[in-house]
């Protein structure tokens, strides 16, 4: 019979490897541990989905700046553009259901609130200037000249008020001269084909013709008769149920104006490069764009303006009134992100 085997102390190698087995063991539960909060933490905080209905021209700088370097993500936010040659088109998208912002001027704007649409215009982050060009063989040097001469414009847009505000000032009426509704893409080949004597757009429109017609292209001097401005809108529904949201993307577009502003040439190749335009041509009019996330008063003025000329011209559904466009203009997204960017007379605008 073997004798009993009597329990002796283990060796020190033994218990140290014991306990280095223990340390390992326990190690690797703490690092599951961190994995599995760390996925937790990251489905809590995933981004969340704004899809962005964009006028994909100059116009849109903030937008195209605050997505291409990431400003948006970095606020939590992925952002899907579509892209569209109108801010009319992209409002029209949101409307529809298929975006959740758009980029665009007061005309849609205006249009739709005496449709009755519930929307909520949450900033303005750009203005510019409307021009004219004209040919240098149609003798057009100031406006008044415009008298017995065709006039490419584009209905229901800025470009439609300020044609009126520019003949009124030159004493002249529409009947003065010929009308020709035309695609602001489509102005500079009327051109220099002859079939307009001059036509009132926007850049780079105005550019684009300069650069087409050369030295037979004169640009009128109309610096301030009228300014289009640039907006951020979604509709009232959106707004209510995406306040964070809402609140992220003005962050992300005022982070993207800091870097725009303190970054010039970068911004106009980052810029040229999304709106597939050259450019040179878009640094020789760089500063005709003025790029400021704000609610003003200006960003009210022109609402009103649109909708008096609307109203004034038959561009408005009968019977209707003068809107109150506080009733559309939603401050507290903006005034959440930075107080001091919310500049609206008293009383003026929705605080909510």
């Amino acid at each position: 019979m073997r004798p009993a085997r009597l329990w002796t102390t283990p060796s020190p190698h033994l218990l140290s490897g014991i306990l280095m087995h223990d340390r390992f063991t326990h190690f690797g539960k703490l690092l599951a541990a961190a994995l599995a909060a760390a996925l937790v933490s990251s489905a809590a905080h995933a981004a969340e989905t704004v899809r962005l209905a964009q006028n994909l021209a100059p116009i849109s700088g903030l937008t195209i700046i605050a997505k291409e370097r990431g400003f948006f993500e970095k606020n939590g936010l992925d952002v899907v553009v579509s892209n569209f040659s109108s801010g009319r088109e992209a409002l029209q998208t949101v409307l529809g259901g298929g975006a959740d912002v758009a980029t665009t001027a007061e005309a849609p704007v205006t249009a739709a609130v005496f449709a009755g649409q519930k929307i909520a215009l949450l900033a303005r982050m750009e203005y510019s200037d409307d021009k004219t060009l004209a040919r240098t063989d149609a003798h057009i040097a100031t406006p008044a000249d415009l008298r017995g001469k065709r006039i490419g414009f584009s209905a229901g847009t800025g470009s439609d008020i300020y044609t009126n505000t520019l003949l009124q000032r030159a004493g002249l009426k529409p009947g003065d001269v010929t009308l020709v509704n035309l695609r602001p893409q489509d102005m500079p080949a009327a051109l220099a084909s002859g079939s307009i004597d001059a036509y009132d757009s926007w850049e780079p429109f105005i550019s684009n013709g300069k650069k087409a017609l050369g030295a037979d292209a004169r640009e009128l001097p109309t610096q301030g008769v009228y300014a289009e401005t640039f907006n951020i809108v979604v509709e009232q529904a959106w707004l209510q149920a995406h306040r964070t949201a809402a609140a992220a993307f003005l962050r992300a577009l005022l982070e993207a104006e800091q870097w725009l502003k303190a970054h010039p040439d970068d911004a106009i190749t980052t810029i040229a490069a999304a709106t597939r335009m050259p450019r040179d041509d878009l640094a020789a009019i760089w500063h005709d764009y003025v790029f400021d996330l704000t609610l003003d008063a200006r960003t009210l003025d022109t609402l009103q303006r649109h909708a008096q000329w609307r109203l004034a011209t038959g561009n408005a559904p009968q019977g209707a009134a003068l809107p109150d466009f506080g009733r559309i203009v939603f401050s507290a997204p903006l005034a959440q992100v930075a107080a001091d960017r919310v500049r609206l007379p008293a009383r003026a605008g929705n605080a909510q």
